[in-house]
């Protein structure tokens, strides 16, 4: 992880103390077990090295990698060690990270490391228990076929997936194809402009941010004092959030919008934090966002191209929304959570029922302004990514189940228990990236129909 007490916007959030959990794992483990435990911190591969190196005058059975922040690559040196290693995610906190360099091992056969992506502390406790098959001269591949042992017995079996009647009216994929040709999407990542390679038959294009902050900055008072007022009208709670924030987040949607009319365009994704960091724009489009994707336009977060045309392409065909999110997995409740800071409460299109949803502040930073929208349980979804150069359709489903609270990570999270096999949930991170596409209703007929007028295939990840 980065420090004990974080210092930068990054999962879980700015100002996080990880302390506790660390002294209390710490305790916990020392309690339960009757080896001795030593406890490092690592940034990065140097801190790791180093780590590696000194153990080397040492009789170490193996290594215990709890990933706290994201992207800090440790575990990758563990491994390399030749030592068993179990390798834990600290849900919420280092999720990303675990779910692609998880995969990556998956990939690789690696023959030393095992995983923990539980909730639960019976389920870590189990998983380090399996030490005990080194100590009585076991193999490291022994090692890691009892920690999987151990997931797959402390996975719940699956519930049922009968779902609410969802009446999904989708366009043909000819139709949807069509819709395509004549969407457009805008892409702000910095402050350059020009065209791009089109995705699905749609066009692509690049704005400056300049573009975007000229016309936040024109956007009408009045007009953006009225957004302000149906957010307060429909927000169930509006938390931490000033007055003048949501004036400024109310011109951020009016300004986009402005430009996608102005780019005769239906989408808009954004390097969001990038231009807010680096002063090229003074407002959060979260909330724009979510506004945009009620109006049944699109706002993605990110610059993220691919999953922008994800968005364009099944709400043209479906008319719903889709949710962008960074997925954690938790084997403890068989669930998968979708989690980000800008999500619709409009799940089922702007025609359709509304759902509770709080403003609060970008979730890592706690900055700005996003949204919780509390999401409709049990229904089924669908969950997609595109790849025009694998010319590939990612593809998953999952029964809504609940959503989480958890103040760590980002402000909405939808859980889900996906269809299929979760532990084949785990192998795709290192190829396709965190990010993911989730809309309400069952489209897989849909989804292997359109692949099959365009020529692509359809990968099924659970």
């Amino acid at each position: 992880m980065h420090e004990i007490k974080q210092s930068k916007p990054d999962w879980p959030n700015v100002g996080f103390d990880f302390a506790p959990f660390i002294e209390n794992t710490n305790a916990t483990l020392r309690n339960q077990f009757p080896h001795e435990f030593l406890s490092s911190l690592a940034t990065g591969p140097a801190d790791a090295e180093k780590i590696i190196a000194a153990d080397k005058k040492e009789n170490i059975d193996g290594y215990i990698v709890f990933q706290m922040n994201c992207w800090n690559q440790v575990v990758q040196t563990a491994a390399k060690s030749g030592k068993p290693v179990l390798y834990v995610d600290f849900q919420f906190g280092g999720s990303g990270g675990f779910l692609v360099y998880t995969s990556a091992f998956l990939k690789e056969n690696a023959p030393n490391v095992g995983f923990v992506a539980s909730s639960r502390t019976q389920d870590l406790l189990a998983a380090v228990s399996c030490f005990d098959i080194i100590g009585k001269g076991g193999t490291t591949a022994e090692f890691v076929t009892a920690t999987r042992t151990a997931r797959l017995n402390s996975t719940p079996k699956p519930g049922s997936l009968t779902c609410k009647p969802d009446n999904l009216k989708a366009l043909s994929s000819r139709e949807c194809q069509e819709k395509n040709k004549e969407s457009r999407i805008l892409v702000a990542r910095d402050q350059n402009a020009g065209p791009a390679e089109s995705i699905l038959g749609i066009p692509v294009e690049y704005v400056s941010f300049a573009e975007v902050n000229k016309a936040w900055e024109t956007a009408d008072k009045d007009e953006s004092e009225a957004v302000v007022k149906k957010w307060k009208k429909g927000a169930s709670e509006i938390s931490g959030i000033s007055d003048e924030t949501l004036q400024t987040s109310a011109a951020m949607y009016l300004g986009m919008k402005s430009v996608l009319k102005t780019h005769n365009a239906n989408a808009i994704t954004m390097n969001c934090l990038g231009g807010f960091y680096g002063g090229h724009i003074h407002a959060y489009p979260c909330l724009g966002f979510h506004e945009l994707l009620n109006d049944g336009l699109v706002g993605a977060c990110e610059a993220d191209v691919r999953s922008t045309a994800t968005m364009v392409t099944f709400t043209n065909m479906t008319g719903r929304p889709g949710y962008i999110s960074d997925p954690v997995i938790d084997t403890s409740k068989r669930q998968i959570i979708y989690a980000h800071c800008v999500a619709s409460n409009k799940a089922f299109g702007p025609e359709g029922p509304v759902n509770p949803f709080t403003i609060m502040t970008h979730s890592e930073d706690r900055q700005g302004a996003s949204v919780r929208s509390v999401l409709p349980v049990d229904y089924m979804t669908t969950t997609l990514e595109v790849d025009s150069s694998k010319k590939e359709i990612l593809f998953h489903q999952a029964k809504a189940v609940g959503n989480d609270p958890d103040d760590r990570a980002c402000r909405t999270k939808i859980c889900g228990e996906p269809v299929g096999d979760i532990e084949k949930l785990f192998g795709q991170w290192s190829a396709w990236g965190w990010h993911r596409v989730t809309f309400y209703g069952d489209l897989k007929d849909s989804v292997f129909a359109f692949a099959d007028s365009v020529g692509w295939k359809v990968v099924e990840e659970a």
